[in-house]
């Protein structure tokens, strides 16, 4: 989890000049400094919110609205969270090459703009036909496979070099990586699995699903007022997080138009790690006890040191006892941006749930999504950081993993992926 309590709710500051309405801002982006659960940071859903002066829409309005499109970058990065979410990933099929991915990206491309301006699919399920857009986003990424599959190894990232292993690693290789991912996010559950089956679909005999995973975070509108949610060991999760008024916020998120590789500019890397959060072993702790793993209160997100949940926690402060409030080997201590040389990634991750195991114990957890212009200062030097002496490690497992280079988004007439492929 890093230190992540989602700013009061935490989306990213968005104008409307930017082309988010504040109804949209309903949500929030679970952005992450360095500081948040690299749960890869325990953060679970950080939930919905409002702007100060905004009250809950109302149900029927949420799916009217429509997420911003044919920007600089893909959609599904800068948004608010959202409510439902499916993350796929694809192999090529064997014979499969460069032709062939680029074909599949312009269908996919075609049938992601169409349903994300609520538009009916074509086929035959018709799942959300009684349905707006719901603030359906698509996203695409290419993984590391990718490159050598279609024969464009000298355009691979170095930023896209894997990711190295870490001790609260305990990956399932079958789930993890894959040559095409595609991240799925609305906030209704039928508008967001119809996509996932059309786009399924469209992949048709190109490519193979490798993995797929579901998940949640708090719905618009669920709480009385604009409120940071809390993940699934019950912590305010999401403060810290950093904000597109910052002035060096699309430094450390979006690859530079003078980047390399040119086909990355206004791109970004995404680190998606499904991360098994030990709920049985969490629940038994003492409140107090679980507090000192944070470093923040549980009942409102506050440091240990006293204050409101955007406080400043006052590392160096001793109590009574002659110890530091704030354990040493806090989650809140250990992954704050100024004690990781100012690493910082946009995080939006979703809860996920998928049962209940043999031995009785909740397969739930976090999918871990973060997004950084360069993953070697974003997610692995804070998870470097972690791994060498977090508290709340004791309580979670990474059990997958993948790395992609998700390309800026397309331009007027374009295909995800074009200047690449093309």
């Amino acid at each position: 989890m890093q230190d992540t309590n989602q700013l009061a709710e935490g989306a990213p500051e968005v104008s409307e000049s930017e082309g988010i309405s504040r109804r949209r801002l309903l949500g929030t982006a679970g952005a992450v400094g360095a500081g948040g659960l690299v749960l890869g940071a325990a953060g679970g859903a950080a939930g919905y919110a409002a702007t100060a002066s905004d009250a809950p829409a109302a149900l029927s309005t949420l799916g009217s609205t429509e997420a911003v499109r044919g920007g600089e970058h893909q959609p599904g990065i800068l948004e608010p969270l959202h409510a439902r979410g499916h993350l796929i990933a694809f192999d090529l099929a064997p014979g499969a090459g460069r032709k062939e991915a680029a074909a599949l990206l312009r269908r996919w491309s075609a049938t992601a703009e169409r349903l994300m301006r609520g538009e009916v699919s074509d086929g035959a399920t018709a799942i959300a036909l009684d349905a707006g857009p719901s603030s359906l986003t698509v996203t695409f990424g290419f993984g590391h496979s990718f490159f050598s599959r279609t024969g464009l190894e000298k355009q691979r990232p170095g930023a896209l070099d894997p990711l190295p292993p870490f001790s609260s690693d305990q990956l399932d290789r079958k789930r993890s990586e894959g040559d095409l991912w595609i991240q799925i996010g609305a906030d209704d559950a039928l508008v967001a699995f119809n996509a996932l089956r059309a786009l399924q679909n469209d992949a048709g005999s190109a490519a193979r699903v490798r993995w797929q995973m579901n998940g949640f975070n708090r719905s618009p509108g669920a709480t009385a007022h604009p409120m940071t949610a809390r993940n699934l060991m019950g912590q305010v999760d999401g403060t810290n997080n950093p904000k597109p008024s910052e002035s060096d916020f699309d430094r450390r998120i979006f690859v530079p138009s003078s980047g390399d590789p040119a086909w990355m500019a206004g791109g970004s890397y995404a680190v998606v790690r499904r991360i098994r959060m030990l709920l049985d072993d969490w629940e038994k702790l003492s409140v107090d006890a679980q507090e000192k793993v944070i470093g923040r209160r549980k009942a409102d997100g506050a440091p240990l040191t006293g204050g409101t949940e955007t406080t400043e926690p006052e590392l160096d402060k001793v109590g009574a006892d002659g110890k530091v409030v704030i354990p040493a080997d806090a989650h809140a201590r250990i992954s704050r941006p100024d004690q990781n040389g100012g690493a910082a990634m946009l995080r939006r991750p979703f809860s996920y749930h998928d049962g209940i195991a043999a031995d009785g114990t909740p397969d739930a957890g976090l999918l871990f999504i973060c997004w950084q212009a360069d993953p070697l200062r974003g997610f692995t030097a804070v998870q470097r950081k972690l791994d060498r002496g977090d508290a709340l490690s004791s309580f979670i497992r990474h059990e997958s993993s993948g790395l992609f280079a998700v390309p800026g988004g397309p331009g007027k007439g374009e295909y995800v992926g074009q200047r690449l492929l093309d």
